[in-house]
């Protein structure tokens, strides 16, 4: 088995899943560190043996949980799936009883409680890291006292005083650093949200006209040579339309360009109506207007253009009080396999013409 393949099985391919686990994997390591200090301890004759392997055995069995209930999914029943607060608080907990165990080499505890500290400023909160600094005061202060008062020999009082200091002082300065992570966190994701915004707002720019909110004659470009290429590989139809309005420039000068594009804006509104989810409608400069009709042979797209037709002719728009009638002539071909998709296109716009040709108001397949 490759390492890919067992990094897979024991993280999980999840990306998220797979950052809770790797932070478990690493408190577990930082736990492996305590437990070797602790086998130097017995070795060097500082600390019993029988309390550092039921120490280890303890310490060991909690990480190792924690690591299996985010493995197993378990632990998403609860708001923090790393659970890296009850880790942490258990970890505290098992460098305390460290500290009342290993005598001599207690000072090696601190390190080791200020790196779990330290790696929980990346996962919990500010709150969060203020309780458990606070708790590790608390825990800290009880264990010296209750080992200066047992064993005065080994924890001297006045030794343990200056040590709880050392923890008092250390332990909330932890969290105010916890604190200002967490608002540049804050800062970052805030930014990475106005970036992604900013960026859907230029794809949306770049995308679609700026009047009739259709796709532009750029992305429809695009999508053409998309669709001819997809045709050529699986022989798939698919047909394309020209759009004209009636007597356009007529109706502009008369009423004004604001009701020219409102004109403009409602003829889109009525086009997209009526055709289907699949078939893409761009403006394709002024009055005109181009549609992709994919997975489609010409007598069914006549029809679906016929439609749109009926539906713009059937609008109630007015200026000044007076009502106006919209028409538009459309132009449709079939693309033909060799072609290219400017070819189509210009056989449609034939077509068109030839609608304007026979009265405007219809359409023509080409």
């Amino acid at each position: 088995m490759d390492l890919r393949r067992l990094g897979d099985l024991l993280l999980t391919t999840d990306p998220v899943q797979r950052v809770r686990l790797a932070q478990a994997g690493l408190a577990m390591l930082i736990v492996a560190t305590g437990v070797v200090a602790m086998t130097y301890a017995v070795l060097v004759g500082v600390a019993p043996a029988g309390p550092v392997a039921w120490w280890t055995l303890l310490s060991v069995a909690g990480m190792l949980a924690g690591f299996v209930m985010i493995r197993s999914g378990w632990s998403r029943r609860f708001a923090d799936p790393s659970i890296a607060v009850p880790q942490m608080l258990f970890a505290i907990t098992c460098g305390a009883i460290a500290y009342a165990i290993v005598g001599a080499a207690r000072g090696g505890v601190f390190p080791i409680v200020m790196v779990i500290l330290m790696f929980g400023m990346f996962a919990a909160s500010p709150r969060q890291m203020l309780w458990v600094s606070l708790y590790a005061v608390g825990l800290f202060g009880l264990t010296m006292a209750l080992m200066a008062w047992q064993q005065p020999q080994v924890y001297v009082p006045v030794v343990e005083g200056g040590h709880f200091l050392m923890v008092a002082t250390m332990m909330p300065a932890v969290s105010i650093l916890a604190a200002r992570l967490s608002r540049l966190r804050h800062r970052m994701r805030q930014q990475r949200g106005e970036l992604r915004q900013a960026l859907a707002r230029i794809e949306d720019l770049a995308t679609r006209d700026p009047l009739t909110g259709l796709i532009n004659r750029r992305h429809m470009e695009e999508l053409l040579e998309q669709e001819h290429q997809r045709s050529v590989r699986a022989g798939h139809p698919f047909c394309v339309a020209v759009l004209d309005v009636d007597r356009f420039k007529v109706l502009n000068a008369l009423h004004g360009r604001v009701v020219g594009d409102e004109m403009l804006c409602a003829l889109a509104r009525e086009a997209l109506g009526s055709i289907r989810l699949s078939d893409r409608l761009a403006r394709w400069g002024g009055q005109k207007f181009v549609m992709l009709m994919s997975d489609t042979r010409s007598s069914l797209a006549r029809g679906g253009l016929e439609r749109v037709r009926e539906r713009i002719g059937a609008m109630q728009l007015t200026s000044g009080g007076a009502a106006l009638h919209v028409t538009v002539s459309i132009g449709m071909t079939e693309h033909h396999a060799g072609e290219t998709v400017t070819q189509a296109l210009e056989r449609a716009d034939r077509a068109l013409y030839e609608a304007k040709a026979q009265g405007r108001d219809r359409v023509v397949v080409g």
